[in-house]
C-alpha cells in the first residue's frame, strides 16, 4: 500500500497503539476493524505525501538500507517490481481501491467506506488504477524480434558477460547517460562495442533491477531497486544488432505502464 517496508512498520504500529485500548469482545470481526484502521492510516500517509506535493523518490534519494530493505522484500514474496512503480504514480484513492479489491478482494461496499465515498466511486478508483497498470501483476509482456535482443543483451549485461554483450552490439554502438547517474569521473558518452560492454559490467546491480514496462507507450526497461524507480533504459535495435543505449532520469510527466494498451 505504501511501497515502502519502513512505512508500512510505522503504520502498523500506529494502528496498533490506535487500537489497543478498544475492547475486542464488543467488536464483530476484529480482523476487519483492524484492517479499516490500518487501511485509513495508510490513506492519511499517501494524502499527505501528495498535499505536500511529494511525487515518488527515485531510488537514489531513498536512505541506502530502506531500499535494501524493500528491495529484499519484493524478493522474498515475489512482489513484481513494475507494479510497485506504477503504484506509486497512482492517486491515494486508486491505489487503496486497486490494493484492496484487486490483490486482497475487499468488496467495493467496505471499501468505499474507507474511503468515505460510494462504492460506485470505489468501482472507479479501482477501474482507473487498473487501467494504468494493464490488468497485469508480473510485469509488461513485450513481444517482438527486437525486443528479444534488448533482453538478451540486458540478460548479458546482468551476468558481466562482455563476449555476450559485444556479440549483441554494432561496432561502433554508443551508450548515452544522464550525468547524475554515472560517477562524477565517468564519461556521459561511450563509443564502441567493446568500451560500452567493458563500462556496463561497472553497474550490474542496477540492471538486475530492471523490470520491462511502458513509457508513454513506448518499450523500456525500467531501473527500480527496491520497487523505487530510478531510470528508464532505452535500447534502439537495428537489424539484429543494438545501436545505442540512453539512460536517463524518469521525468514526472512521462506515463509509466505495465502494458502498452494503458497507456
Amino acid at each position: 500500500m505504501l511501497g515502502s517496508l519502513h512505512d508500512a512498520e510505522d503504520a502498523v504500529q500506529s494502528t496498533w497503539i490506535k487500537t489497543s485500548a478498544v475492547a475486542d469482545d464488543g467488536l464483530r470481526n476484529p480482523a476487519a476493524y483492524l484492517t479499516t484502521v490500518l487501511t485509513r492510516e495508510c490513506l492519511d500517509q499517501l494524502r499527505k505525501r501528495r498535499h505536500r506535493r511529494e511525487g515518488p523518490l527515485p531510488a537514489d534519494m531513498l536512505p541506502a538500507d530502506v531500499v535494501s530493505a524493500d528491495e529484499r522484500y519484493l524478493e522474498r514474496e515475489n512482489i513484481s517490481r513494475a507494479l510497485m512503480v506504477v503504484l506509486n504514480r497512482l492517486t491515494p484513492a486508486q491505489r487503496v481501491a486497486y490494493v484492496l479489491h484487486d490483490v486482497f478482494g475487499v468488496p467495493f461496499r467496505d471499501i468505499a467506506d474507507t474511503l468515505g465515498s460510494t462504492p460506485d466511486a470505489a468501482k472507479k478508483h479501482a477501474s482507473r488504477a487498473r487501467k494504468r497498470i494493464g490488468g497485469v501483476g508480473r510485469g509488461a509482456v513485450i513481444a517482438g524480434v527486437d525486443d528479444l535482443v534488448v533482453d538478451a543483451f540486458l540478460a548479458a549485461a546482468a551476468d558481466g558477460d562482455t563476449t555476450r554483450m559485444v556479440s549483441l552490439m554494432s561496432d561502433d554502438c554508443s551508450r548515452v547517460a544522464d550525468r547524475s547517474l554515472i560517477p562524477e569521473q565517468a564519461s556521459a558518452t561511450v563509443v564502441g562495442a567493446t568500451a560500452v560492454a567493458r563500462e556496463t559490467t561497472l553497474f550490474v546491480d542496477r540492471i538486475r533491477t530492471s523490470t520491462p514496462m511502458f513509457a508513454d507507450g513506448r518499450p523500456v526497461r525500467v531501473i527500480a531497486p527496491g520497487g523505487h524507480e530510478l531510470a528508464v533504459i532505452d535500447v534502439t535495435v537495428h537489424d539484429g544488432r543494438v545501436t545505442q543505449i540512453e539512460i536517463d532520469r524518469v521525468g514526472p510527466r512521462v506515463e509509466l505502464t505495465v502494458s502498452a494498451s494503458a497507456a
